[in-house]
């Protein structure tokens, strides 16, 4: 009896994958009617991100404004986000419908099983970059740069680096700090380096007794604070945000500068895949896009124009 249960599950979300599929993938011309009368019954949409509490809950409004459908948002860390999703994947808890994080977070969950692949027409706007593993199991919604975050009191503008290997000048050592869990930043730049010229860049920058901190908003808030006069490996829409805020900070990026996606995917075995797709299909239209460049992030559109992108950069 108990291995009869379990084939009918097994058989029961192998059908709710492929009804998803079909939705996900569906282009006839009722598409739209058909996506917002679906996701209007389904009432809601659950998101896993990494957005920041504000701007989920901006986004939010936005989107219920829009079509009448709540989104409720659950933040963690990129980490928190996949162990959370394995966890209630092996459980059959009812969780997330749309993922948005790191772009090699989203690998992971693909990998896993855990996404589905999906269309929408906004992919016709986005860059090349936004599909960064070939497939379209997950796309990037939005970019964001490594660059040095500086307190423009403690830095005079004289004194800035210009390059990776003006770092190492004497008068930075002890007034660095770097986010601990840069670890693609790291790999990128010794990869542009070559590995043993790399290599030895590091360890010359590590006698420079750079400080470590955990998070990328605290640090850019550290950096405001003045306790961190210079951070290697700011984002630069945390340094952008608290510039307009008034903080005494700034920003500039090094060449090579390298950028970060994070990306939107949907889950396979969601309960409510008419809301999924419709709020992945606003945060990449051009109204979401417009959206991620009033709150200083970068968006993935090329139809959106934005100055926080006007360097030579690759996406890591």
């Amino acid at each position: 009896m108990l291995k009869f249960l379990a084939m009918a599950c097994l058989v029961l979300a192998h059908g709710a994958d492929a009804a998803n599929r079909d939705i996900y993938m569906y282009q006839g011309a009722d598409r739209a009617q058909k996506l917002a009368a679906g996701a209007k019954k389904e009432g809601q949409v659950v998101l896993y991100s990494t957005m920041t509490v504000q701007d989920g809950r901006a986004l939010g409004a936005a989107f219920e404004k829009k079509y009448g459908i709540k989104l409720v948002h659950w933040r963690g860390s990129a980490e928190r986000i996949v162990q959370r999703a394995l966890a209630e994947a092996r459980s059959g808890h009812d969780g997330a419908d749309v993922f948005e994080t790191s772009s090699h977070r989203m690998e992971a969950l693909y990998r896993e099983r855990l996404l589905e692949d999906f269309y929408s027409p906004a992919f016709l706007e986005l860059s090349p970059a936004a599909f960064p593993r070939g497939h379209r199991q997950y796309v990037a919604a939005r970019f964001a740069f490594f660059v040095l975050g500086y307190n423009t009191k403690l830095v005079k503008p004289a004194e800035l680096p210009n390059s990776y290997e003006d770092l190492l000048h004497p008068r930075w050592t002890g007034r660095l700090a770097i986010e601990s869990t840069d670890v693609l930043w790291f790999a990128a730049l010794t990869k542009a380096m070559g590995e043993e010229r790399g290599l030895a860049y590091f360890r010359r920058l590590a006698a420079m007794k750079p400080t470590i901190r955990n998070g990328h908003i605290l640090a850019a808030q550290l950096v405001a604070s003045g306790e961190i006069p210079l951070l290697v490996t700011a984002y630069n829409n945390n340094m952008e945000t608290l510039k307009k805020a008034g903080a005494p900070v700034d920003w500039k990026p090094l060449a090579p500068a390298f950028g970060q996606a994070s990306a939107i995917g949907l889950a396979k075995d969601s309960r409510r895949p008419h809301a999924a797709l419709l709020f992945a299909e606003f945060l990449l239209s051009r109204e979401g896009q417009e959206f991620f460049k009033a709150v200083n992030r970068v968006p993935s559109s090329l139809a959106v124009d934005t100055p926080l992108n006007k360097f030579p950069h690759e996406i890591i």
